[in-house]
């Protein structure tokens, strides 16, 4: 059975490498893609991932604060912070508004394990 997948992230380049990661290594389907946070809460409930990807530094709505959206709306909503800057701040951040994992983006191959730990 396949996981739908939302991916946010504002670099082209890098929301293509997730999809290539997920493609090629799991049965994560791509449902759809966001460059913004805005844009991920638009096409959220149309869309209706089971996980969505989030970048954390982006323009407008950062991740945490997306993702905090997102679960005000979707309560139970699987949210990952996918990104470079995982500091203290925002690691305890991202707990408190019920992010379910944080993947470091040197470790992307990581994240079709860690979805289908949190599927699971």
């Amino acid at each position: 059975m396949s996981v739908r997948a939302m991916i946010v992230d504002d670099q082209a380049d890098i929301r293509l490498l997730l999809r290539v990661v997920f493609e090629s290594t799991s049965d994560v389907e791509i449902a759809c893609e966001a460059a913004t946070g805005a844009e991920a809460l638009e096409i959220l409930e149309t869309c209706d991932p089971r996980v969505v990807v989030l970048d954390q530094m982006m323009p407008g709505l950062n991740g945490v604060e997306t993702a905090e959206r997102m679960l005000a709306r979707r309560p139970g909503q699987l949210v990952v912070l996918c990104s470079a800057y995982l500091d203290e701040e925002i690691t305890r951040e991202a707990k408190d508004v019920g992010i379910a994992a944080l993947v470091h983006k040197d470790d992307v191959r990581d994240l079709p394990s860690v979805i289908h730990g949190l599927v699971a």
